[in-house]
């Protein structure tokens, strides 16, 4: 979460453009992720700068020595106004917009990328207020890698906090603890294929390639002979479909920062008739727009094969099983609604998953995950595409904190703390299922059996099967209670004689 004085810097830098005249929210966050870009591309150059003093053989740089003007660290110091607008403008930006080749997908997105910042001191006060911005960043983040990404991350989510119409058609940006806990559950492989259907700023893509280079570097940078996985993880593992052209943007800037060459982000329709692809992923992991309805026109013919409705959250669920190859896993948050909702679209997919897949956990979720957007309670469902079937019991966890207040200012907590923060314990349980097989369903977590949830016609809210535990509680008969009645009344009355006595 930003926070204290970062979070003061970014208002008064997002208040430097407002008063510079750009008043729409999403061209001033576009615009602010073009120069945080540029910032970072220098960082990412030093780097290699570093690395090539020591001996390092690196295959490309991302500025010639002839671009050295168009660095941040050079044309930060620019005292002339003009000059650096220029440099910014015409060089830096331009350079930018073609990383990758012309004929990249990332020079694709960006190709109708414009800047918008007007001649004159404000490019100046931006400049130097991001750079400022940052280097606290750095500071404080210092020597912590993992600080500084999630840092990174949180950056973005605060500023993408500040669209006015943010959760419009249930699009609410999903907190990256979450997102961290969903990929940590799911653990990538450098193997897997990965696509979210509603990327957004690519979250989810982004933890999953954190995820990877933390866990298989070695076998992806060190050891010889791996050209073709490590090929594959910079430009065929990561897929994303939006709408959102400026989005796409945002999420290929992303991507890029975190060692994807050539982000495959798509203008797409996921539920539209023209996305037609089925069975090339081996992961999904996203967070669909939660409500909203479509024209049955409108929605791809297979999908409503499964799954009759104009109901976005149901749709997409039927997309996340034809996208996936059999084998393939899914984690996605759905609302709450999707796990016991009894039309018969809700049941249908639900038994769909259930019969002919496996469905492997609910995780439950606190109302207040998504606040202050919305107070819409949410759930992770968790499922492997097998198309023979292969439930035999459901893994359901009750969550009651996730390391934040659950209200409007979702203030940090003790995140070492079970009772704050919960999310340590459902990845640990996840990953011991021997463990979960004797917990009573009166615990935080449990085991349910599919012959149970069939019987509850296909209902996976969590409170059709927990237990409570009510404590048994002893009361005085009703004659002892009147006898202690007439004592008390004869006290008082008692006393009100003795004071009238006082009074006379």
């Amino acid at each position: 979460m930003i926070t204290g004085e970062i979070r003061n810097k970014v208002d008064t830098i997002w208040e430097m453009f407002w008063t510079g005249g750009i008043a729409n929210p999403l061209s001033v966050i576009e615009q602010f992720t073009y120069l945080l870009f540029m910032r970072q591309l220098d960082e990412q150059q030093k780097k290699i700068d570093r690395q090539t003093r020591l001996g390092a053989v690196i295959a490309k740089s991302i500025f010639t020595k002839d671009e050295n003007d168009i660095r941040w660290s050079q044309f930060k110091n620019k005292t002339d106004s003009d000059e650096m607008f220029n440099i910014v403008k015409d060089k830096a930006f331009a350079h930018m917009k073609k990383l990758g080749g012309e004929d990249s997908k990332f020079a694709k997105h960006l190709e109708n990328a414009v800047f918008i910042l007007p001649p004159g001191s404000l490019l100046q006060r931006v400049v130097s207020g991001i750079d400022d911005l940052l280097t606290t960043m750095d500071e404080k983040n210092a020597g912590k890698e993992d600080s500084q990404k999630d840092t990174m991350g949180d950056l973005y989510e605060y500023l993408l906090s500040k669209i006015a119409t943010s959760g419009t058609n249930g699009q609410f940006r999903t907190p990256r603890h979450i997102i961290k806990m969903m990929v940590e559950l799911m653990q990538p492989t450098p193997g897997d294929t990965i696509v979210d259907p509603a990327s957004g700023t690519a979250g989810f893509l982004v933890a999953a390639a954190e995820y990877v280079l933390n866990h298989y570097r070695e076998e992806l940078f060190v050891k010889a002979g791996n050209e073709q996985l490590k090929d594959h993880f910079k430009n065929e593992m990561f897929h994303g479909f939006d709408t959102d052209q400026t989005m796409l943007r945002i999420a290929s800037m992303n991507l890029v920062l975190h060692g994807i060459e050539d982000p495959n982000m798509v203008y797409k329709d996921s539920l539209s008739k023209g996305n037609i692809e089925m069975e090339r992923y081996s992961m999904v992991l996203a967070n669909p727009p939660f409500k909203g309805s479509l024209d049955y026109s409108d929605v791809a013919d297979n999908l409503l094969a499964k799954v009759k409705t104009k109901k976005t959250e149901l749709l997409f669920l039927a997309l996340m099983l034809r996208l996936l190859k059999n084998g393939g896993r899914c984690a996605v948050i759905v609302p709450e609604g999707v796990l016991f909702g009894a039309s018969t679209a809700h049941v249908a997919i639900r038994k769909e998953i259930i019969d002919n897949h496996k469905l492997e956990a609910i995780i439950s979720m606190p109302s207040g995950v998504f606040k202050p957007y919305a107070g819409v309670s949410t759930a992770i469902m968790i499922f492997r595409k097998t198309s023979i079937g292969g439930t035999d019991q459901v893994w359901f966890y009750d969550m009651h904190a996730d390391g934040y207040s659950l209200d409007d200012n979702r203030r940090e907590l003790d995140l070492s703390n079970h009772e704050d923060n919960n999310i340590p314990d459902i990845i640990s349980r996840f990953n011991n299922p021997e463990a979960e097989e004797s917990r009573a369903k009166t615990e935080q977590s449990f085991f349910v059996s599919v012959d149970d949830i069939r019987s509850n016609k296909y209902d996976l809210s969590i409170n059709r099967y927990k237990e409570q535990v009510h404590e048994e509680m002893t009361y005085a008969l009703p004659k002892q209670i009147l006898q202690e009645i007439g004592a008390l009344e004869e006290e008082i009355a008692a006393g009100l004689r003795k004071l009238e006595e006082m009074l006379r």
